[in-house]
Order: C-alpha cells, then structure tokens, then sequence
C-alpha cells in the first residue's frame, strides 16, 4: 500500500465541481485518507486569467503511479481539459505530487512533482494535511518548504475547510 498526494486546480467553469468530480474519480484507485480545505490562489506564470481554486488530497492506493497518472489524465479530460500552453487556464488540473517516498525522473512521469516545493498554491493545502512528510529529494518537511517560501503564502486565501468535497 502506498500514500499518494495530489494536487487539484482549475479556474474554468465551476471549479469548486471539477474539484470534487477530481476527488470522486480519483477515490476509485483508493481509499481517500485525507482532503484539505479549499483555497483560492491567483495564476502563476499566465496571469490574464481567472484565479484558480486548489486542494490536495491524500489517497491509499495499491496502484501503480503511472496507473494514478493514467487517472489524472483521465479526470482531466473527462472535465474537458484541453492543453494549449503551459500555465494556461484550465477546467481541470490534477498532479500526482508524491508517491511514497519515490523519486523518478521519466520523461511521462516525474516524482516529486518538480516545481512541488516552488508552489505556495500546493504547500499550503498539502502542509495542512501532511506538514511533517518529507520531499524525498530534498529531505525537507512540506512545513519547512512552505515557511521557506516566505510571504508567497498570503497569496492564497482560504475559501471553504474540507467539507467543500461533500458540498
């Protein structure tokens, strides 16, 4: 069995819903052990869109990571995510952020998320139901990584606590 951290964005159409149908497609390939609040958090990188609404989830799973890669992908689209340009706006975002302690760099599947310990948006969510895990790279708790980030963290707002998945 291994744990499984995602990180869900989207900012188009009704984000709150891509979120939670993210979560329902994802508890398919598991048992959901954690979900954190709900944040808003404006664009990185593209910034003439709309703000995003993120989260992250937490998700037992005996399945491979590229199968719960093969289940973002698929959850993605089924939102209709179409991929134009990086940092595009997007209907659905769901990242496979960590998966145990494993580190691999293929070129479809790279674990730790890369830019994971960059991003205010997935640490603040992810240090809300898992502050002390460790980057298996970086040999940092998520807490230590957020804190490193300095101010960035005001960026993101609250908007509901992690009942927003059953509303």
């Amino acid at each position: 069995m291994a744990r499984a951290y995602f990180g869900l964005g989207a900012n188009l159409g009704d984000p709150a819903a891509a979120l939670r149908s993210a979560v329902d497609a994802l508890r398919q390939h598991g048992t959901l052990v954690a979900v954190s609040s709900l944040y808003e958090t404006a664009p990185v990188g593209y910034t003439d869109q709309p703000a995003f609404l993120n989260a992250v989830i937490a998700l037992d799973t005996d399945e491979s990571p590229e199968a719960l890669l093969a289940a973002a992908f698929e959850a993605e689209r089924a939102r209709g995510r179409v991929r134009t340009f990086r940092n595009a706006p997007r209907t659905l975002d769901v990242d496979l952020l960590l998966y145990d302690d494993l580190c691999r760099d293929d070129p479809d599947l790279t674990i730790p998320h890369p830019r994971l310990h960059e991003r205010a948006f997935v640490l603040v969510p992810l240090s809300e139901i898992a502050p002390d895990i460790s980057h298996p790279r970086l040999g940092r708790s998520v807490r230590d990584l957020l804190a490193a980030l300095g101010d960035t963290s005001a960026d993101v707002r609250l908007v509901a606590g992690p009942e927003w998945v059953t509303e």
